[in-house]
């Protein structure tokens, strides 16, 4: 059996789809539904059980499994209760951790490009302790990422057990199908979507920045069946180990984002630029890109979809359908 946790969110639901899609029928989830219609993201889908966080360790007690997927957290960049954060991001992690290390089972966890902060350090994922203590996360989110990433590398620079298999990911910004349940979290091409296909305008921010246009300012910018493509390589690479970037190492604008969506629909563009709200101006970032050596020199090879196409294949397949779920 294999365990997802926050395998109804975004990235485990997709996640939870491919392994179904793989022939697993035998999947655990570890995860809240909540009243928001998360449980949509599973309706597809194949399960050998749903366990409530709370639950989590006592289910776990003598069970077997062949991997843990972490994906569990609470992700939002603007979460602000610090006691409720550092327990479900940092020490649930923990005992996780420990629980694999004593059971010799592989652990596959999410970290998060947040924790490189304003990017003033650059974007390569050194993982060696001196360049993980120079990193400093501009949110509380990032932040309880950050401090579980070097507990992680702590323990291995002093030779502590590990399991048998762990890599942390540090994913970038991922857009894709069942992100719906996220709100204001949503990507940006989600959350304008509808305005798009209405032909209604569609807000950008402007530039504050002399030498960057409006609507210039870039992410790197991911599919998620690419964040699941890196998983599956993990899975069926048990000898690899280590924190990873996974973006696609090159850095696109919030324009181009909206651009492709209207090109897959063929419809004109519609964009105003309106002002970036004061209180966000001084710790916006106006650029993220992924090294991905470190993913590459461990044997990744399957490269990553470029925006246009992974845009298209979005809209087409999901987001201009009635039923957009995977």
């Amino acid at each position: 059996m294999l365990l997802v946790t926050g395998g109804a969110g975004f990235i485990g639901s997709n996640i939870v789809a491919a392994l179904n899609d793989a022939g697993r029928a035998d999947v655990a989830v570890c995860d809240f539904l909540g009243h928001d219609g998360k449980w949509r993201n599973l309706a597809k889908r194949q399960l050998a059980d749903i366990v409530p966080p709370a639950e989590l360790m006592t289910w776990l007690d003598g069970r077997r499994l062949d991997a843990i997927i972490h994906m569990g957290a609470i992700s939002e960049t603007t979460a602000t209760d610090g006691d409720l954060v550092i327990e479900t991001n940092f020490r649930l992690s923990m005992r996780l951790l420990d629980w694999c290390t004593a059971n010799a089972v592989p652990f596959i966890y999410a970290s998060s490009a947040a924790t490189y902060g304003d990017g003033e350090q650059g974007f390569v994922d050194d993982t060696s302790l001196a360049a993980l203590k120079k990193l400093r996360p501009m949110n509380l989110y990032g932040w309880s990422k950050h401090l579980f990433d070097l507990a992680v590398m702590e323990r291995v620079a002093k030779g502590g057990k590990m399991p048998p298999q762990w890599a942390g990911l540090k994913f970038f910004n991922v857009f894709g199908p069942n992100e719906y349940h996220k709100g204001t979290m949503m990507s940006v091409l989600a959350r304008r979507f509808d305005d798009i296909r209405a032909g209604r305008v569609v807000q950008l921010f402007k530039s504050h920045r002399d030498g960057i246009a409006d609507g210039d300012q870039r992410r790197d910018f991911i599919c998620v069946d690419d964040i699941v493509r890196v998983i599956q390589w993990l899975l069926a690479s048990r000898s690899v180990n280590g924190i990873f970037n996974v973006g696609t190492g090159h850095a696109r604008s919030f324009r181009d984002l909206i651009l492709a969506a209207y090109g897959a629909l063929g419809a004109t563009p519609n964009i105003d630029y309106i002002d970036m709200p004061e209180q966000i101006r001084g710790s916006y970032q106006y650029f993220t890109q992924a090294d991905v050596g470190n993913l590459q020199r461990a044997g990744y090879n399957g490269g990553f979809t470029a925006l246009e196409d992974a845009v298209g294949g979005y809209v087409k397949d999901f987001l201009d359908r009635p039923d957009r779920y995977r």
